[in-house]
């Protein structure tokens, strides 16, 4: 029998990080000390992090006919995510940001999409075929919109849950987007844009939680960073408290918490462990620099799990 997989549809970049003493001001021209170029995009860095925890992950998306490619592909490959739905695009550019970074981890960012801003509903129709026997889709906002609810639509009919990560935070979505998500997993920021009002706590939390369930998602999981996970679903509510780690780099620490929750229910886990998961994961992956280089393989994460009593 086959295991359940998982798909993800969304952003692929190349990440340009510079590390200078301070930032620039405008019109400034400054001397950095150090440059990487680092495989990014909110949906390739959720496919590794799935992929990393050993189950079998597809990514739909799109990269350009560029040299950024190669090295994209090869670093999802390389994590074992499954590449066959993502289309070189020879009409643009791949997706990049452009990160600067100063001594006190302040940072700027200028995010191009490139061929990412192009994806449309040829991209979601490669996405279809995945869909039989997928125990989830992720989705997040770097791509556009209406390829964003297509693609909801069509897990939907699939039967497949929906799992929203809405980050970058937007407001004013369309309704019926709320709709088709089973799980949404905003931080405080993004469920601030989401409900109107400050959300920092349990109390605010439980709050928004309600306000998005009236609009119709079923699963609401609100990330507090250090403070933990608020859960509520139609019949619970819960909390989640962090993993206490020595944090280097938050990169990739939201996508790495959607990362193990999927993993955990793709393995037919309760929705309080995969919250559980996803915690662990987020820890785990801010211990170390960059975006899916800091993202845990499973014998890592299993023994970073026994070691807290799971």
């Amino acid at each position: 029998m086959n295991r359940p997989h998982v798909v993800v549809f969304g952003s692929i970049n190349m990440d340009l990080v510079a590390r200078t003493p301070k930032l620039p001001t405008p019109g400034e021209t400054l001397l950095g000390y150090s440059f990487a170029t680092v495989p990014g995009g909110k949906g390739a860095n959720q496919a590794v992090a799935i992929a990393r925890l050993g189950i079998p992950t597809h990514m739909i998306g799109r990269v350009g006919n560029d040299d950024f490619a190669q090295s994209l592909l090869a670093s999802l490959q390389g994590a074992g995510v499954q590449t066959a739905g993502i289309w070189v695009d020879d009409s643009n550019h791949s997706g990049v940001a452009m990160i600067a970074v100063d001594d006190q981890s302040e940072n700027h960012i200028i995010v191009v999409p490139g061929v990412n801003g192009q994806i449309n509903e040829a991209d979601v129709e490669r996405l279809i075929h995945q869909l039989p026997g997928a125990a989830a889709l992720l989705l997040q906002f770097e791509i556009p919109l209406p390829a964003i609810q297509a693609a909801a639509v069509a897990a939907n009919k699939a039967g497949v849950r929906v799992i929203l990560d809405p980050a970058p935070a937007q407001s004013n979505l369309p309704s019926e987007l709320y709709s088709l998500v089973d799980i949404i997993t905003p931080n405080t920021v993004e469920a601030k844009q989401l409900v109107g009002f400050p959300v920092d706590d349990a109390e605010t939390a439980a709050q928004a939680a309600d306000v998005l369930h009236q609009r119709g998602v079923n699963t609401v999981v609100i990330k507090l960073g250090a403070k933990g996970a608020f859960c509520s679903t139609a019949t619970e509510t819960f909390f989640t408290p962090t993993f206490a780690v020595q944090a280097v780099d938050t990169v990739a620490a939201g996508d790495a918490f959607n990362g193990g929750l999927a993993a955990a229910l793709a393995e037919g886990r309760s929705l309080r462990e995969a919250i559980r998961w996803g915690a662990a994961a987020g820890a785990l992956s801010v211990t170390k620099p960059g975006a899916q280089p800091s993202l845990p393989d499973r014998a890592t994460f299993d023994t970073f799990l026994s070691r807290h009593g799971m």
